[in-house]
C-alpha cells in the first residue's frame, strides 16, 4: 500500500455499534480526551450507550488525538467516525 506519510499515520476511530456517544464518564467530570492529547493503545477515550449499557471506546493505537468528530451526547450509527488519531 503506497500512501503519503500523513495518511499512513492517521487512524480513524469508528463507532463499533449504534448508540449515544459520551465524551465523559459522567456530566460532572472532564472529558476522557481532548484534541492534542496523547493516548495509549486500549486507553478509554469515550463511551457509547446502547440500550442502557455503556460500552467503553478504546484507542486502537498509541498516538495523539488530532480531531474529535462526534459531538457529546449525540446518537451515532454503526461505523460513524468518532475520532481521528495520529499514530505515535
Amino acid at each position: 500500500m503506497n500512501t503519503s506519510d500523513d495518511s499512513a499515520k492517521k487512524v480513524e476511530v469508528r463507532a463499533p455499534m449504534s448508540g449515544v456517544f459520551y465524551m465523559r464518564p459522567s456530566p460532572d467530570q472532564p472529558p476522557y480526551v481532548a484534541v492534542g492529547d496523547t493516548v495509549k493503545k486500549k486507553q478509554v477515550i469515550a463511551l457509547l450507550e446502547t440500550m442502557k449499557v455503556f460500552q467503553k471506546v478504546k484507542s486502537p493505537a498509541n498516538g495523539k488525538v488530532v480531531e474529535i468528530i462526534a459531538e457529546d451526547e449525540t446518537p451515532l450509527k454503526d461505523n460513524d467516525l468518532m475520532f481521528v488519531l495520529e499514530k505515535a
